[in-house]
């Protein structure tokens, strides 16, 4: 059990990643992306797509993307979502929903339906020996160590920067941000940014660490979104808490059989939604 535990806390970790873009997006801009998931993914297969033509290592491969990815996250919010934001939450959510049925069937008909990965080398079969008779990889502990240092990055940056106090003031109010002399359209397009350089970081771990297919985004979708409201909105700490809860319980649920994991993790979902429904660590309403 203890290495079962272990084993939830290194995939909650990963989970982590997929959350905080989907954290940081709805605590800007209040928006829902649905098409969260599929970008993970699409992030997945650009890495997969560049390691078919340069030989180099996943991880080059998926800072490489960064750029890409921030530049991406930027244009689509600044010239697609920003147009959909206001009271009503249903433009932004039909719009990214388009997107993610663009995203899946483009995927598709690149790639196909077969499952793919990323060939991680030695740091894909490595492990760490912690004990007797327990062995954890290398890679899911690497994930760890990242995911740790982006939500502490994510975290410093909204609380000790300028930037963070401007998304902070955009979320807020908007009008009256904008008074005192903040251009909320581009505040909101470097938090789409950030949260899609993130989501590509994540898309590249994840087909490290295990195979992905262009269906796989509502998945990645609902696990990111469970997180976030089991950790309580507003708190990046509290998004990584949610997925290492998510991670272990889910886990637990596979040591006791393979078909419980995924509904073990519903159901706390739903436990938390019940008791606690602005989550266990939640900053903003």
């Amino acid at each position: 059990m203890v290495e079962t535990l272990l084993q939830g806390v290194l995939l909650g970790s990963l989970y982590a990643l997929f959350a905080l873009g989907l954290s940081l997006m709805f605590g800007v801009m209040r928006l829902t992306n649905v098409a969260h998931g599929d970008l993970v993914v699409l992030g997945a297969f650009a890495a997969i797509a560049i390691a078919t033509v340069l030989p180099w290592h996943p991880l080059a491969i998926g800072a490489a993307l960064l750029v890409p990815g921030f530049g991406f996250g930027y244009a689509l919010q600044r010239y697609l979502l920003n147009g959909t934001l206001g009271k009503d939450p249903l433009p932004s959510m039909v719009v990214t929903f388009g997107l993610s049925i663009v995203i899946q069937n483009a995927l598709l008909q690149l790639f196909s339906a077969d499952p793919r990965s990323l060939d991680a080398g030695a740091l894909g079969i490595d492990s760490v020996q912690i004990g007797a008779g327990i062995a954890l990889g290398t890679l899911p502990l690497l994930i760890l160590i990242i995911s740790l240092a982006c939500t502490a990055a994510l975290q410093l940056l909204f609380d000790r920067t300028a930037l963070g106090r401007a998304f902070r003031a955009v979320s807020d109010d908007r009008e009256i941000a904008e008074l005192m002399g903040l251009d909320a359209s581009k505040i909101y397009a470097l938090a789409t940014a950030i949260a899609c350089a993130l989501i590509t970081l994540a898309g590249v771990l994840q087909g490290m660490r295990t195979t992905v297919s262009p269906s796989d985004g509502p998945l990645l979708l609902l696990f990111a979104f469970e997180a976030v409201i089991i950790g309580g909105m507003g708190s990046f700490w509290g998004t990584f808490v949610g997925a290492l809860i998510l991670g272990v319980v889910q886990q637990i649920g596979f040591h006791f059989d393979p078909g419980w994991g995924i509904w073990f993790g519903h159901l706390v979902f739903l436990a938390v939604l019940v008791v606690r429904p602005r989550g266990l660590f939640p900053r903003t309403h």
